[in-house]
């Protein structure tokens, strides 16, 4: 099962190392993994996707609660959250192939953010799922370069 942790961690040098050297240690694979400060500089925000059953989503809050860092852990599969990603994506384009692309743009509400006479970059934020229509959809076009963020999640408002 996929599992969205959002950890609340101090925002100090070393923080991110020590997470994923603790994932490292247990030999837990890292899905994705976004790191970002929260309003307060001093607390950081790391949203990490894993897989794994409750028995080593168990072990991995017991790993995390014992870094002095961490400050809180919330497991947002099991309640009510947006999640979204970004891609960044080279396709290859030619003046016959530009106005489909374009229109693929529209159809997943993304914006072209360069234009090079043989590609095009594009910008897309959405779900994995979402994103990855767009990148099986482009790639009959022949993709250069997939420049991806990983998750980021937050609970929905009450």
């Amino acid at each position: 099962m996929r599992h969205i942790l959002s950890v609340l961690v101090d925002n100090k040098p070393g923080v991110l190392a020590r997470v994923a050297g603790l994932f490292s240690r247990r030999v837990y694979n890292i899905d994705s993994i976004a790191v970002g400060t929260e309003r307060d500089p001093n607390i950081s925000r790391m949203t990490i996707v894993v897989k794994g059953d409750d028995i080593i989503l168990e072990q991995i809050n017991k790993q995390l609660n014992k870094l002095i860092e961490v400050i809180k852990i919330i497991d947002l599969t099991t309640i009510n959250h947006v999640e979204r990603e970004m891609l960044l994506i080279r396709v290859k384009s030619t003046t016959t192939t530009r106005s489909e692309i374009i229109q693929i743009c529209d159809i997943f509400r993304s914006r072209i953010i360069d234009v090079a006479t043989d590609s095009l970059i594009i910008e897309i934020t959405g779900t994995a799922e979402k994103n990855q229509a767009m990148v099986d959809l482009l790639a009959k076009f022949g993709i250069i370069d997939i420049a991806r963020t990983g998750n980021i999640s937050l609970a929905r408002g009450k």
